[in-house]
């Protein structure tokens, strides 16, 4: 995988007041992106790494730029955690999202986006629950040493769950390392490293892909999109529990995980 250019859209600069995209302004765009694909390549190669893809081109400028513009202004909301030894960063979740920046909202039920997707991983997608705060979050890495370290995107559904992740803005060092069949036997691990730019995306099952994200240097930033699709959107009690629980105290913190115990405030 070769390096890839990073933004030069400053961070920094005042949020300026985000308009609201024409209604349903994410499909048509997203539709005209993966007509030009060829999906059929991509698929085998999606199956060949194990459910893994990386583009280092998808969206179009246009919607790049909205997504920039939103990172800038959900920034202040963002909710800090740090995990000693294992991660450290922030979030916004999807109910802040729903709040602020409904054009993420509705790229993520974008059906073009959702049919191809379904294209790659052969599998019938579906969107998560509402209630769930993962299923399309922004994570922000702003201080030194912002990082994730070792791990897979361990799924609580009853079925299979996918990531898609988006590239915002990179003015960082920071890497996807990643390691291809680690829990297949039958395949050598092949691992890889990327930065993600602006736009670009990378496509994986979480219960298959190892990977991690390297720690921020000083004065870097680095922020990136998530959606998150299932076979199923089932989930055991018990397990719903967990889930909840991992987000509250990695991610989003108590308020936005149990928002609905508390109101919905």
């Amino acid at each position: 995988m070769s390096e890839h250019a990073t933004s030069d859209l400053p961070f920094a600069a005042p949020p300026a007041p985000v308009p609201a995209p024409p209604h349903g302004r994410p499909d048509p765009a997203v539709a005209r992106v993966v007509s030009q694909l060829d999906t059929p390549a991509l698929r085998a190669d999606f199956e060949r790494q194990g459910a893994f893809l990386y583009l280092d081109r998808f969206l179009a400028p246009e919607e790049t730029a909205q997504l920039v513009a939103l990172a800038r202004a959900l920034q202040p909301g963002l909710n800090r955690n740090y995990l000693p030894g294992h991660k450290q960063g922030g979030s916004v979740s999807r109910h802040t999202i729903d709040e602020k920046a409904p054009f993420i909202a509705e790229l993520y039920r974008s059906k073009a986006l959702i049919g191809w997707l379904e294209q790659i991983s052969g599998d019938p997608l579906q969107v998560c629950p509402d209630g769930d705060p993962h299923a399309y979050a922004l994570y922000y890495y702003t201080r030194q040493g912002d990082h994730i370290g070792w791990h897979y995107d361990t799924s609580y559904y009853d079925g299979r769950r996918y990531t898609l992740l988006i590239g915002v803005l990179d003015e960082s060092s920071c890497r996807l390392d990643y390691e291809l069949h680690t829990r297949n036997p039958d395949v050598a691990d092949e691992p890889g490293s990327v930065q993600i730019p602006p736009g670009g995306i990378v496509l994986f099952d979480g219960d298959k892909l190892r990977h991690r994200i390297t720690p921020a240097g000083p004065n870097e930033i680095r922020v990136s999109l998530t959606f998150e699709y299932v076979t199923d959107p089932g989930m055991r009690p018990w397990l719903r529990f967990i889930s909840n629980m991992k987000d509250a105290v990695a991610y989003f913190g108590f308020r936005q995980v149990f928002r609905r115990l508390l109101g919905g405030k």
